[in-house]
């Protein structure tokens, strides 16, 4: 598609007004390209857990913004900075979420695993400002990262924000192969994913979920062990340390924002070890016996910096890693989809299809998972 052939207006669906129903607007395509930017033709749009806190005003989004913050797709325009780092139009693409770090502050000059924590940027896209909910999309190059031929638009949608943060959120637990990991919250999109990620790694993984869906779709993730959090603390932690030479866990990831999930994620956990929490409930509430008497470190954790982005790619691409997704065709089923989130028995992500002609293309190069 050469410039030309762009648009000058599009569909995108928006919140217009805190606590309400999105809006399908016409609304100007993004072509006002910094040097870092990126134009992309969005493929398919992935719905996170964090657009309800979006659509609640938990950031203090200005409005109206366009939704999702997990995109994929294909360039059609780049600023000549993106372009000197690689990026070229008719790459596929999974979306970046940072929009223009200042390149200045501690975490921009590094280490490079927490440069995502710039805090002098723009915004995120699809929380701050415009995201992929939409038919374009205008995302930072700094963040955003190129698709292996073994992924497809429909996979690495999710991936964009789910597969960072729960791929991150392992790593940070820093277990070595033959360790056991606890994923509390085991049973949703981060979860279901970070089975399969935890798996490729070579961890023992422990499956806690409260949904019977979740506890279904744990199992058939991977996971070596399913514990059913809704029988109490006391049942959880019994069952767990029955399968770690009652030791409890190596680490745990929490990304359950239920009320005592934080309090059940580092009960399970051994003595001294780590629990990493990823999950935004208003106050995450932990005892303090396991602050003080039994030395559990809590790490907090976001989204994957672009090399960890990579690596999470190359995992998938080695692994045959696979998402599990509900699609719903084109932007006017946004109310189809929201239907099914909200009534709390989804397994995986609901994605929409923005674009059906990207993924019949990708399908005639070989481009399957």
């Amino acid at each position: 598609m050469g410039a030309s052939e762009i648009p000058d207006t599009m569909k995108a669906i928006q919140v217009v007004e805190f606590n309400k129903p999105y809006k399908i607007n016409t609304v100007k395509v993004p072509k006002d390209l910094q040097p870092t930017d990126i134009l992309v033709k969005v493929a398919v749009a992935s719905n996170c857990h964090t657009d309800s806190m979006v659509t609640a005003g938990t950031f203090g989004t200005k409005l109206p913004c366009t939704a999702s913050h997990e995109g994929a797709g294909t360039i059609v325009a780049l600023g000549k900075d993106a372009e000197a780092r690689g990026f070229k139009v008719g790459q596929r693409v999974m979306c970046g979420l940072p929009l223009h770090p200042c390149g200045e502050c501690g975490d921009c000059r590094g280490p490079e695993n927490q440069t995502q924590y710039c805090s002098n940027l723009d915004g995120h896209c699809g929380v701050h400002v415009d995201g992929c909910f939409a038919e374009y999309v205008s995302v930072d190059s700094h963040s955003t990262t190129p698709l292996p031929d073994e992924v497809s638009f429909t996979s690495a949608a999710p991936l964009a924000c789910a597969g960072r943060t729960i791929w991150r959120g392992l790593l940070q637990t820093g277990l070595k192969a033959g360790e056991w990991v606890a994923i509390v919250g085991s049973g949703g999109g981060l979860g279901h994913l970070g089975i399969q990620f935890a798996k490729a790694l070579g961890l023992k993984v422990i499956g806690v979920d409260a949904r019977d869906e979740g506890l279904s779709l744990s199992k058939e993730q991977g996971a070596d062990v399913i514990v059913d959090a809704r029988k109490g603390k006391e049942s959880v932690v019994k069952e767990v340390h029955a399968v770690t030479n009652d030791k409890g866990a190596d680490s745990t990831v929490c990304i359950s924002d239920h009320e005592d999930a934080a309090a059940i994620a580092c009960a399970v956990t051994k003595m001294h070890g780590i629990m990493v929490q990823i999950a935004q409930p208003k106050d995450v509430v932990i005892p303090f016996e396991e602050l003080i008497f039994r030395d559990i470190r809590i790490h907090g954790s976001l989204l994957c910096s672009a090399d960890e982005s990579k690596s999470m790619l190359e995992c998938i691409a080695k692994n045959g890693i696979t998402v599990k997704t509900n699609p719903f065709n084109g932007l006017d089923k946004i109310e189809e989809l929201t239907g099914m989130v909200h009534g709390g028995k989804i397994q995986g992500k609901a994605i929409i299809i923005v674009d059906p002609e990207q993924i019949d293309h990708e399908k005639k190069i070989g481009v399957n998972s």
